[in-house]
């Protein structure tokens, strides 16, 4: 599960989910994004448009699906309901992993039921390396024990434990600077995928954003 807002989807979180995919040999990346994320703000478009311009991004990528169930569900996007939701497709025995970036994770312990989530499914903190704060009081009490070192030693179970990873190409592509970029009339040129671009600007998303 790599979920998010995806308010545009870029080429950071398209390579990302392909990276990931392949540092864990998933079967599959469930890109999910949220239709009302409870720690972030109003997305600036509608939640169809941006499942589909995810599955615009997505194209025929191996590995990598454009999932709406969160968009199917009232409510706030928890990603603990996701997760059971994902479990009870997958089974008890199925490695189920929940991929996250650096940000999101330091505020893991303010997440619902954050507990449920290791329950469910392992944590994987996409890294920065360039990012060397401590981590918060309640979030290091939240990992304690839980942290392996090595995707073999995540894999090994169906849920439980936490792997800092770091993906290869660490594309500096932010949702809010594309969007900055076009409300500016600016080139968003080889940060989207192309047919991402195209229908943003034919429909005219986020140029008053």
């Amino acid at each position: 599960m790599l979920g998010g807002t995806f308010d545009p989807v870029h080429l950071g979180h398209l390579r990302s989910a392909v990276e990931l995919r392949e540092a864990l040999a998933l079967d599959r990346v469930h890109m999910i994004p949220a239709s009302m994320p409870p720690l972030r703000g109003e997305p600036h478009v509608a939640p169809a448009e941006r499942l589909e311009l995810l599955r615009l991004g997505i194209g025929d990528t191996p590995g990598l699906v454009a999932d709406p169930r969160e968009l199917r569900r009232d409510g706030p996007s928890f990603s603990a309901d996701t997760l059971a939701s994902l479990r009870e497709e997958v089974g008890e025995q199925a490695r189920l992993v929940m991929a996250l970036g650096h940000d999101a994770f330091r505020r893991l312990a303010d997440w619902h039921e954050p507990e449920r989530l290791f329950e469910l499914a392992h944590v994987v903190v996409i890294d920065r390396p360039d990012f060397e704060a401590p981590l918060p009081a309640a979030l290091v009490a939240l990992l304690a024990g839980r942290e392996v070192d090595a995707p073999e030693t995540l894999m090994a179970r169906p849920a439980g434990s936490l792997l800092r990873l770091a993906l290869p190409s660490r594309m500096a592509i932010s949702a809010t600077g594309v969007r900055r970029r076009l409300a500016q009339g600016r080139s968003v040129r080889y940060l989207l995928p192309e047919a991402v671009e195209a229908r943003i600007l034919a429909h005219g998303f986020y140029s008053g954003s």
